[in-house]
């Protein structure tokens, strides 16, 4: 069983930036692929980015190739999203996610474990 504890959420600005972090419980963190999803009302729940469990292979969205950045430190049992230049577009519910696998993988339904999500608004 892992828990997941997302934060960083909050408003900014068009052009801003900001950095969530998802805490992870348990031991065996580093056997997890993690990924970052999101959800704007009205809207499908999509995957922003994602990492292996190493770390050495990533996905990202093409809406946010180039913007934002996902990350991990095993050590800590944490996984970050760095957003840069964010879009209004980018407002939306984002949770992060965990699986036991060695793909990355961006599909919600291949993922076992939720955080219970962080609001993101971005102003114009």
């Amino acid at each position: 069983q892992v828990q997941l504890v997302e934060s960083g959420g909050g408003l900014v600005q068009a052009g801003g930036s900001l950095r969530l972090s998802c805490a992870a419980s348990g031991r065996t963190f580093s056997r997890y692929a993690m990924g970052w999803f999101r959800q704007a009302p009205g809207k499908e729940r999509e995957c922003v980015a994602a990492i292996h469990r190493s770390g050495g292979s990533l996905y990202y969205a093409d809406s946010v190739k180039g913007r934002f950045t996902i990350s991990r430190d095993n050590a800590k049992n944490t996984v970050y999203l760095q957003m840069n230049s964010m879009k209004p577009e980018d407002t939306a519910v984002y949770y992060c996610a965990a699986v036991m696998t060695g793909l990355v993988t961006p599909v919600a339904d291949g993922y076992d474990y939720w955080g219970q999500g962080t609001q993101v608004t971005v102003s114009p």
